[in-house]
């Protein structure tokens, strides 16, 4: 018998946590943590400045990841803190001083800190023993085409049918973190070695960025969504109203970008999410149209309509399969991917639907 099994006599773990205005107080005092100029000098001076900061993250950690808990408030604090390191790879054509620390060890330190737990918890959901030894060309053949055309769900029904104006612009508004920068994480994967599997992730890119025309990058279709229907165009504007499951997405996809040994999970998830997205998309278009929306503010999706059937099987042909024979002992990594990211971009979908849904209770 393990020794860390608790006996009927021992008193239960009581999981610490925090208030979510508590948390929040939290995340904007890292903010300020991240633009402090000197940041590590400064810790190193005094550490008692990040004390707080510090405490919160060892408490959500526990709140958000320890057996039997789940809290959301901690979970949002944490994937908060991972968005704004991570987000300082990219860069925003803003003020250059928000860009000091971007190479901080501190911040580096409290990335690894959260990740190493979270990343755990993540793939404690899957078996991973189950996927090698698999027939890893069936394995992706037999997922691309169940997820090509899936069944309706209730939520993808709730959108076709009945979702009104306040929950359309609610969509929009958690759809624009990722929207406004889209295919960023991507580009993240392609420096190295030429090769066809690179040039085919390069083509890729080139067309989500619209051949370098800014009226035709795929980000700018989002912006004309939102101006259609009077919304901010400012990127993260919206950023208070994004669940934390859609910033775990976001900054899983940070994550295997930037670590190349995570790269054919990367590939396995990317191939999901280029095949998947017309038949979600459908059913956005179908809302506005209903809505009796402008053409301008479902160009978005008609774009991703048109354009995403061809990535997926530009992913599947000329990315994913080839990789089977360049990685044989680790092509299963592709499929643990591409089910990870199905995973997490359905967790993340039903949370953007339950948002919606207070939208439009609130009207």
């Amino acid at each position: 018998m393990h020794s860390d099994i608790v006996t009927s006599s021992a008193e239960p773990k009581i999981t610490p946590t925090l208030t979510a205005t508590q948390y929040y107080e939290q995340a904007q005092q890292f903010i300020q943590l991240l633009e402090m100029e000197d940041l590590d000098r400064k810790l190193t001076a005094q550490p008692q400045i990040a004390t707080e900061f510090e405490k919160a993250i060892a408490t959500a950690i526990e709140a958000a990841y320890s057996q039997g808990s789940s809290d959301d408030a901690a979970h949002l604090f944490l994937q908060r803190v991972l968005y704004r390191i991570n987000r300082l790879k990219l860069f925003w054509y803003d003020d250059l001083r928000r860009y000091t620390n971007e190479r901080s060890p501190y911040l580096s330190q409290i990335r690894d800190r959260i990740e190493e737990v979270w990343q755990q918890w993540e793939l404690s959901q899957f078996d991973l023993v189950a996927f090698q030894g698999i027939d890893i060309r069936q394995a992706l053949l037999d997922r691309v085409a169940v997820d090509l055309e899936p069944p309706l769900s209730d939520d993808a029904r709730y959108f076709r049918d009945r979702v009104g104006e306040a929950g359309y612009r609610r969509l929009l508004a958690i759809a624009s973190l990722d929207g406004l920068v889209e295919a960023s994480q991507l580009s993240r994967t392609l420096g190295g070695v030429a090769n066809e599997v690179h040039s085919v992730l390069t083509r890729l890119l080139v067309e989500e960025y619209g051949g370098g025309r800014l009226a035709r990058k795929h980000s700018s279709h989002f912006t004309t969504m939102l101006e259609a229907v009077e919304m901010q165009t400012q990127p993260e504007a919206y950023f208070d109203l994004v669940p934390w499951e859609v910033l775990a997405n976001i900054n899983h996809s940070f994550l295997l970008t930037e670590r190349k040994r995570y790269f054919l999970r990367y590939i396995g998830g990317l191939l999901y999410g280029e095949l998947s997205v017309p038949a979600g998309f459908r059913n956005y278009r179908a809302a506005g149209e209903r809505l009796g929306l402008s053409a301008n503010a479902m160009s978005y999706w008609d774009l991703h309509i048109k354009v995403d059937e061809l990535h997926g099987r530009w992913m599947l042909d000329d990315v994913a399969l080839p990789l089977i024979s360049q990685y044989p002992d680790d092509a299963w990594e592709m499929v643990l991917g591409y089910d990870q990211q199905k995973f997490l971009s359905d967790r993340a979908g039903a949370a953007v639907t339950r948002s919606v849904r207070e939208a439009e209770q609130m009207g």
